[in-house]
């Protein structure tokens, strides 16, 4: 009897998986423990075993597309075995009576129908075909852009082979084929985007006719739209004579472009004092900037002097100068549309506050100085920095927390983001249990990820999980700023300059250098009065750094 293998639940936060790879095919037999597939969930790409024996009887999720937990995606079964009854057990009845629907209209037009039926019921592996579809390669991601092909059309493919270049809310990764044969399809152009899952590209054997697995009905479309077009785009012409015709009618007024209207009135140049080079002796835009109105101002002067008989000084002359508005507009990246995503929901969801203090960063100067000198790599302020917010949290586990909802998560580890500008945007890479590093090997761990950042070679594992954020700027000479809260986290850091400030020493006025940081924390998670006992925790930390080392 057949049975069907639904989509497995892998973890606890699983509502769906993408099928990343068929390792069988229909017509393959199955014993249990074999690998049939990997599937891709929320937290990584596993491997998924059978716990059934027989042979695969239908495939019903292709490579790359998305399946709910507990959904049917494959049949097992003896050879030759009819497996629509199970499929009909399991709510598919539905998609049986669609496909009796559409083959209906087979008497008004037989052959046009019955060929958009057989599109329907085509499946790829019964054309030898590979489907290959926009993967979800983060856990933002909605859709990639295509950085570049690698291969085109009519090219021969192997599994291994990487067909194009994506670029994602987060980085450029490669899209492997998984499979071989010919390239035949390429559905996105390069710089054009895809939204997870629809098709990019199709592999199989050189000839096969891929149209019965792509969408009916596109081309079409803009056929007709097109035809639409086309009285419209002849009636233009017809429009634009006519204007003309009623504009040369009219010979008492000034013919100029609106153009040149608007660019006379600017100046305060009167039309009629200028002669138009186009056709009928219509004044242009080059007409107006051409135009010299010295002749005329002059000799009213003159003309004026002589009935007053008087001679004025000569009037002042103001030269004119022709500026040109102009722009450019460049497309927003994957990863900018995430930052805009992400950030505008944080901050039009989570309540923010803010509260700012100021460090004596004397003793922290120091002993960063005298650690330099025996330290394996050069420790910064910025590594201070993450080591102190990691001790921090340790001692007020609820700034390290986040909302969820209905609950609140406390988290017990302390997994620190730091903030990394590349050229696109902001990449936040995440030091896992820094409470329990050291300085320097903290300092070398930042540095690695800030030169993966800027070579776009970070993975998803590089960026996710952390449970607060530092972002600093103190680099760039800013005093101080509000950072937006970079979900799930609660809290972030912003951290300004080392300025060298009076600061009042003893009741005496001395040179100091004080460091100013910000605290942005959602209220629904941590209060006032617990964000400033975080920040006297930090500040201690910071002012006597020997701290850090206990």
């Amino acid at each position: 009897m057949a049975e069907v293998v639904r989509m497995p639940k892998m973890s606890d936060t699983m509502t769906e998986g993408v099928i990343a790879k068929w390792h069988k095919k229909v017509g393959d037999k199955i014993s249990s423990g074999d690998l049939i597939a990997e599937v891709e969930t929320d937290k990584a790409t596993m491997d998924f075993e059978s716990y059934q024996e027989g042979t695969i009887l239908y495939i019903g999720a292709e490579e790359g597309s998305t399946v709910p937990v507990d959904s049917v995606i494959a049949v097992l079964g003896e050879e030759g075995e009819d497996y629509k009854a199970a499929l009909n057990g399991e709510g598919s009845a539905g998609k049986t009576e669609a496909t009796e629907t559409a083959d209906k209209p087979e008497a008004k037009t037989a052959d046009a129908d019955s060929s958009s039926g057989d599109t329907a019921a085509v499946d790829p592996e019964s054309l030898g075909a590979t489907v290959i579809r926009m993967p979800l390669l983060s856990d933002t991601m909605t859709e990639g852009v295509i950085a570049e092909w690698h291969k085109k059309v009519g090219d021969q493919v192997k599994s291994d082979d990487t067909l194009a270049d994506v670029e994602t809310d987060k980085a450029t990764m490669d899209v492997t084929a998984y499979a071989e044969g010919t390239l035949l399809y390429i559905g996105v152009e390069k710089g054009q985007a895809a939204k997870v899952n629809d098709i990019i590209a199709i592999v199989g054997k050189e000839g096969t006719d891929v149209t019965p697995l792509l969408k009916g009905g596109a081309a079409p479309a803009k056929e007709e739209a097109k035809k639409e077009d086309e009285p419209k785009a002849a009636a233009q012409p017809a429009q634009t004579e006519t204007t003309a015709e009623k504009s040369s009618d009219s010979d008492s007024r000034v013919k100029a472009s609106p153009l040149a209207k608007k660019i006379a009135k600017d100046k305060g140049i009167d039309l009629s004092d200028v002669k138009g080079s186009a056709e009928g002796g219509r004044i242009v835009k080059k007409d107006i900037e051409n135009y010299t109105p010295a002749a005329k101002p002059a000799a009213a002067p003159e003309a004026q002097a002589a009935k007053e008989g008087k001679k004025d000084a000569p009037a002042v002359t103001i030269p004119q100068y022709i500026g040109e508005e102009k722009y450019t507009e460049k497309p927003v990246t994957q990863m900018r549309k995430t930052i805009a995503k992400r950030l505008s929901e944080s901050l039009f969801t989570a309540p923010h506050i803010y509260i700012t203090m100021s460090i004596d960063m004397d003793s922290a100067i120091s002993a960063r100085a005298k650690m330099n000198e025996f330290a394996p790599v050069k420790i910064s302020f910025n590594d201070m920095v993450i080591k102190a917010v990691a001790v921090a949290l340790k001692q007020h586990p609820g700034v390290n927390s986040s909302w969820r909802g209905d609950k609140i998560r406390v988290n017990e580890h302390v997994n620190v983001g730091v903030a990394v500008a590349v050229d696109e945007g902001l990449l936040v890479p995440v030091v896992r249990f820094a409470d329990g590093k050291t300085l320097s090997h903290i300092s070398v761990e930042v540095k690695d990820f800030a030169q993966k950042a800027k070579n776009k070679k970070l993975q998803p594992s590089d960026w996710e999980g952390s449970t607060f954020t530092v972002s600093n700027l103190g680099m760039f000479g800013v005093d101080e700023f509000s950072a937006i809260i970079n979900p799930p986290d609660a809290c972030i850091l912003a951290v300004g300059g080392i300025q060298q400030v009076p600061v009042v020493k003893n009741g005496a006025v001395v040179p100091g250098n004080v460091m100013k940081v910000t605290l942005s924390a959602d209220h629904r998670v941590v209060d006032g009065a617990m964000g400033a006992s975080f920040l006297q925790t930090f500040k201690a930390l910071l002012e006597e750094p020997v701290r850090l080392l206990v």
